[in-house]
């Protein structure tokens, strides 16, 4: 009699033609030393140079084509109103970063001037901006108490306190901007450094909810310095873990010396401007442009406090004298990099991460494209160039970025005439100045912040649509506040990276059903009238496969299909050891047979699988790495020792290229090699037909009743 066994063990497993298959194409083997020659040459090429200058400063490439006819007057616009916000901000935020009114307006001049020619973006607007200057002011006092000079709680302008180091030369006034010149010129290389080595993608690390709990503990800390300003109290300027907590319990300590004239004005400002601001905002659509409230409330406060003499009457603290021109270039200190080295470090990030946020909101509104590795190396020259001239830290800043693209700017022109404005005050206006309280532009501070307050607002939404990313903004948000702003940062990214890692280490995992009489199979589990497939099982892991979730993926992968073929292999050795042989036994073996069939044992052995065929759908994974693909081949294995073959399917060609490279179900050039199939049906097609043709095969291996009969006689 013919074995037809060995042809059923030996059946070549070729996939039909029907199925799909494709041809890949050849690499070509190009050697890294070939390949940075080839491109050395390109780059050194008059044309490539120049693409390459077009690139750093675009500006090259769109004011030849800029239209005044269509353009200049929108421009011209959005860049008075602009400036005319400016003014006050400057101001206000140069308290902000415990600096003189006169340097805030410094960055603003010349930050503008440097993005109008570097940036890509047509409608962001860079500047002094709340959360950078909150850092700055604080790495700036404490580099104040290190130096010893006295507490940071006098007016702006005021330069009584002297040092106690030796450093008698320098006031704490030249102190402070020292300090700051040099953290924004480490600042500004950091920057251009990333985006010169193409680093931009960095600022996809840092996720919304991560930047929105970020913005909105930095805007309880600016409100939490600037109380002292509105009470009119002299108080330390706390600074490291817990200064939140510490600050307002200075406030009630000194609760009982509140200046009552700065209360009062600071009430009155806010009861003027809070309502006007909101008014500007429900009307936006209507209004051409929304009115200029600060600048007004700051005019007029500074009018009144000039004539009714509120510094000598009242004692109130105010701006002082503001020179007007430009001082003379210096050069950073490079004696303080290595204690600012680290401080610079967030204040880099944020930076560039609002600016590059904002730039990429406005070009996708408008139809346009930025370049974040360009906006990188634009900030960057925003924050470098500016510390030779007495600037601070900057970036893009919401509010005016807002006003600026509301307000008709069409490209950065506009940029460059909000600079005018901003010259006219340094040159004319600045001294006018002096009578201006600091309680005034405490409240211009906290009146710019409601933008990031109103974030709390959107945190039940986000808990109804991600646990997660609510969990990741409370976090940020508390540690910001109550730690400090640096870790609070730190503290972000490390739980917004963890809560990645939680996701793909344990992925949703489903069993897939076939869509009536389509080649479509969906999830058992969500949706419903899904045909399951006859012995066939079909599963499906949402994530890459690596070695944080290999195991995960074993243990979901036995508990949907209900088969642990490790489980099954262990109670057959243990069933097998433990039953008697049936030479040992003699007749008796039909005794024991009858009880067993009388009453079930206490440890029944397992019953075979019902099913033939395990698919394997790869589609949401990106990749495999070396433990994935171990853990594939250990499955592989495990299921086809106990009669299960195991399929791939919508295997992207980097997995395919890793499942050829580390021999899945046998060498490349093998039957088994080739059976990662393009799409799922092909798989399961493969699966029928082997398995009829196997059936096929046993049925025609069967003996004849006579020799059945003859083998169990014997």
């Amino acid at each position: 009699m013919e074995d037809t066994s060995n042809k059923a063990t030996h059946r070549p497993q070729e996939i039909p033609a029907a199925f799909i298959s494709l041809e890949e194409r050849e690499r070509s083997d190009v050697s890294t030393r070939e390949l940075m020659v080839e491109k050395g040459r390109a780059a050194c090429s008059p044309r490539r140079l120049g693409c390459s200058l077009r690139r750093l400063l675009p500006a090259l490439d769109w004011l030849p084509q800029y239209s005044p006819r269509t353009q200049l007057l929108g421009d011209v616009v959005s860049g008075l109103l602009v400036g005319i916000v400016a003014i006050p901000q400057s101001i206000s935020y140069s308290l902000l970063a415990n600096q003189d009114p006169i340097y805030g307006i410094y960055t603003n001049f010349f930050c503008n001037i440097i993005y109008a020619v570097a940036a890509t973006s047509r409608h962001a607007s860079v500047g002094s901006f709340g959360v950078l200057c909150l850092m700055v002011g604080q790495s700036v006092t404490r580099h104040l108490q290190l130096a010893g000079y006295g507490d940071s709680s006098t007016a702006p302008g005021d330069n009584s306190s002297s040092p106690m180091n030796g450093t008698e030369g320098c006031d704490r006034s030249c102190y402070a901007i020292t300090v700051a010149l040099s953290l924004s010129f480490l600042v500004g290389l950091y920057q251009i450094l990333l985006g010169v080595l193409q680093l931009g993608f960095v600022a996809v690390y840092l996720s919304e909810p991560l930047l929105g709990g970020f913005v909105a503990g930095s805007s309880l800390t600016i409100i939490t310095s600037q109380m002292k300003y509105l009470l009119g109290l002299k108080t330390p300027r706390r600074e490291g873990v817990g200064s939140f907590i510490l600050t307002w319990v200075d406030l009630f300590r000194y609760i009982h010396n509140t200046n009552i004239c700065d209360l009062l004005t600071s009430l009155v400002a806010l009861a003027i401007i809070v309502p006007v601001k909101e008014l500007n905002e429900r009307y936006k659509a209507r209004m051409k442009a929304p009115f200029p409230i600060e600048l007004l409330v700051v005019i007029v406060a500074t009018i009144l406090s000039h004539y009714f003499n509120f510094e000598q009457r009242y004692n109130s603290a105010v701006c002082g004298d503001i020179p007007t021109g430009f001082r003379k270039p210096t050069v950073p200190a490079t004696s303080l990099f290595p204690s600012l080295a680290l401080d610079a470090v967030p204040i880099a990030v944020i930076g560039f991460a609002m600016t590059v946020s904002l730039a990429e909101i406005f070009a996708k509104k408008h139809g346009y494209s930025v370049s974040a590795n360009q906006e990188m190396i634009a900030i960057g020259l925003c924050n470098l160039i500016p510390s030779f001239f007495y600037c601070f830290a900057s970036s893009a800043a919401l509010t005016k970025t807002l006003l600026k693209e509301s307000t008709g700017s069409q490209t950065q022109v506009s940029g460059l005439v909000t600079s005018l404005v901003l010259l006219l005050v340094l040159l004319w206006i600045a001294p006018l100045f002096y009578s201006l309280q600091t309680s005034i532009l405490g409240v211009v501070t906290i009146v710019n912040l409601r933008g990031g307050l109103r974030k709390f607002r959107d945190t039940p939404r986000m808990w109804q649509l991600s646990k997660l990313d609510t969990v990741v903004w409370w976090a940020t948000m508390l540690c910001s506040t109550l730690v400090t702003t640096e870790i609070g940062l730190l503290v972000g990214v490390c739980f917004a990276l963890l809560c990645v890692i939680f996701r793909t280490q344990r992925p949703r995992a489903t069993l897939l059903g076939k869509v009536g009489d389509r080649e479509v199979y969906e999830d058992q589990a969500t949706y419903k009238q899904l045909s399951s497939i006859a012995n066939i099982k079909i599963f499906r892991f949402e994530c890459s496969l690596y070695y944080a979730n290999k195991d995960y993926f074993k243990a979901v992968l036995y508990q949907k299909t209900g088969l642990n073929p490790v489980l099954l292999r262990a109670q057959a050795r243990t069933d097998g050891g433990t039953g008697r042989g049936f030479l040992g036994t003699g007749f008796g073996c039909l005794k024991q047979a009858r009880r067993k069939s009388e009453k079930p044992p206490a440890h029944p052995r397992p019953p075979s699988p019902d099913i033939h065929t395990l698919i394997l759908d790869c589609g949401a994974m990106q990749f495999i790495d070396t433990a994935g693909l171990s853990v594939l081949k250990e499955t592989q294995h495990d299921y086809q020792e106990i009669g299960v073959q195991v399929l791939l399917a919508n295997c992207n060609p980097s997995i395919r290229q890793r499942l050829r490279e580390g021999g899945w179900a046998g060498q490349e050039s093998s039957a088994g090699g080739q059976l990662a199939f393009h799409c799922i049906h092909d798989a399961v097609q493969f699966a029928e037909r082997r398995h009829q043709g196997e059936s096929k095969d046993r049925q025609a291996a069967l003996p004849e009743p006579e020799e059945m009969n003859l083998q169990v006689s014997l």
